[in-house]
Order: C-alpha cells, then structure tokens, then sequence
C-alpha cells in the first residue's frame, strides 16, 4: 500500500484545477493553428502554455508518459520536469498529449483535445506504468462491460476472442441486439481486419481519423452513443484513456503491438516473454485512486466541444475527473479575449492571446 505524508493525502483535490488552468490555456493558445497546416506549430503552442502555467504550481511534478518523442514533434518529453520544485511539494507522475489529434487541428477537422493526467506518488517512486511499445492493441468499454467482464471472470481472454465473440459478449451485457451496438475505430490499414470483421457481424461501426484518447474513452460516457473502442492505436494514449476510466469505471484492455519485427526483437532483449505476451488493465496501468484526469476541446469530439469563437469571447469545455470520488465534472468557461491573459514559458510576462 502506497504510504504518503498526512500534509499530501488530498493534494489532488487542490492541485486538480491548475491541471485545467493548463489544458484550457493550452487549447486557447492553440486555436490559432486550427486550419493551417502546421501541426508543430500548434503543438509548440499547446506545450508552451502547459509549461507556463506549471512553472507557477508548487508540485514536483515528473513526466512519465510525454508526447513528442513518439513523433518528433516539439513537445513535452519523457522525464521532463513541471512545477517549482520546492521542497515538501508534492509529489506526481503526469502523463500528457499538450494535443491529442494534431493532424486534425492542422487540417480543421474535429476530434482534437489538449489531455493531462496525475497520479500522486509518494516520495521516490512511480507509480504509472510506462508501456514500451510504440503502440498497443486496445479495447475500451464502459462500467456496464467492465462489471461483467468481473462477475464472469474474464479478464485478459476478453482481448484474444474472436471479434465477432467479443461483441456477443458486449451485446449480451448491454442488452442490445448486435445490429444495435455501435463501435469505434481509429482508421488505419493496420486495423482493416477489425473493420472487415465488424462489417461482417452487422455491428455499426464508426471511424475516426486521429486521436483515439476521445474515442476509447466514449464507450464509457453515457450520452457518448459509443459502445465499445477496439484497434491499435498509440501508447502514450491509452495510459492517459486508463486514467480518465479509473474515475469513469469503465475498462481498458492493452496489449503491447509491434510494428514489425525489428521493434519486436528490441523489446525482447529488454522484456521478458510474459511481459511481451502481457495484457494490462487499467488499474495495472494507474494502480491506486490518487489520480487526476482531465481534458479541454480544441475542436470538438466525442469527448468534448471544441472552443468557440464568437466575437472576442471564447468558450472553452473541459472535463475533470477524481478516480478517488469518481466525480466527473464539466466546466464550462468563457473568457473575455479583450482581458484575459496567459503566461507561457517563452514569454514569461502575461499577456492577451
């Protein structure tokens, strides 16, 4: 059992709305770059108002699980530091994407959020797990799905069936007919198969394009209309989507998913077998209830709303989550864009947008 001083015991309740502070700014200061064609851009944008909001919060703050090194983008990385620092703050693990979907902010399309989550650790250790591979074959599902999935005693078996099995089993403990259900996929060659197979059981089947953080955590929204996400999409995306359902009470399933067999041999020589074979769950991934999640719409999703602009008002939605209460909150923002300020790492003076 995890043991933290008495002085840090709720430091996510008082922590929990800088992370909002971070991700509303972050999607303010992105929406410049909605339509433009330069993703980078939009991502540089998104971080640079994460870091500076952080670098005014007194926690020790460590990156566990950071976006850019997957694509090169400028980014927040791996190991990278947020907060003062100062001693006696508390302590976090954060995972990040400063934008989930940077291919649909670049081209105007929706499905793009700014994400964090933290999970607060006790001193000198870590508690979120890093997953390895570059991505992970996942599927997600609602508190429904999850609490069968534990009276039936299934576990890992429920990612191995055959599609058209598994989605018996989710109609069944939905109470829907199979042409009733409907699921989502990420769009990608690598998960044809799936598409073929769902097509081919009269299932309905939805697709998004990028970023599968909003779609693997609809399955577990009741007013989503999604029942269950399935494919192979990036890591650093399913251990923020195990976060957000920690509080959700819905599930995710993750195994690693190689690429080829280079990246497969080069995880091996690192791992061992049972780990390469292993399927995590969500409270493997963010074991504990000391977590964080929330998000803030840049354009809109399944998630979320996007931020709206009318005249010099901006709207922002954002979605926060405790897994200690299971308290999911919606908050809406409007900001006066004559009067509102924010602080960003490379221009530590506040300023308008």
């Amino acid at each position: 059992m995890a043991i933290f001083p008495d002085s840090t015991l709720d430091s996510e309740r008082t922590i929990e709305f800088e992370f909002v502070r971070a991700t509303e700014n972050a999607a303010l200061n992105a929406m410049h770059w909605i339509g433009r064609g330069d993703k980078e851009a939009a991502d540089e944008a998104a971080c640079d108002a994460i870091y500076g909001v952080f670098d005014l919060v007194d926690i020790c703050g460590e990156v566990v699980i950071g976006e850019g090194i997957k694509d090169n983008a400028p980014g927040i990385f791996l190991g990278d530091k947020l907060g003062t620092w100062k001693e006696g703050s508390p302590r976090f693990d954060i995972a990040l994407d400063p934008i989930d979907g940077t291919t649909n902010i670049s081209k105007g399309m929706a499905n793009s959020i700014s994400v964090m989550a933290g999970v607060l650790t006790p001193p000198d250790q870590k508690v979120m797990k890093n997953i390895p591979s570059f991505y992970t074959h996942k599927l997600a599902f609602g508190p429904t799905v999850a609490k069968a999935v534990r009276d039936q005693h299934i576990g890992e078996k429920l990612l191995d069936w055959p599609m058209m099995q598994t989605l018996m089993f989710v109609s069944m403990a939905l109470g829907k007919r199979m042409g009733e259900l409907v699921v989502l996929v990420l769009d990608r060659p690598r998960n044809q198969k799936i598409i073929d197979d769902i097509r081919a059981v009269g299932a309905s089947l939805r697709m998004v394009a990028d970023g599968d953080i909003t779609a693997a955590v609809a399955p577990s929204l009741p007013d989503s209309g999604i029942d269950l996400y399935v494919g192979s999409g990036g890591t650093p995306e399913g251990i923020l989507t195990a976060t957000a359902l920690r509080a959700l009470g819905g599930d995710i399933l993750q195994r690693m998913y190689f690429r080829d067999e280079a990246e497969r041999a080069e995880l091996a020589g690192e791992l061992s077998a049972a780990d390469m074979k292993k399927v995590w769950n969500a409270e493997e991934i963010v074991p504990g209830d000391k977590a964080i999640f929330c998000a803030t719409g840049i354009s809109d999703s399944f998630l979320l709303p996007g931020v709206k602009l009318i005249g010099h008002t901006a709207i922002t939605h954002s979605i926060l989550m405790r897994a200690h209460s299971r308290t999911v909150r919606y908050i809406r923002a409007v900001h006066d864009l004559e009067h509102k300020r924010i602080r960003l790492r490379s221009d530590p003076s506040e300023h308008l947008i």
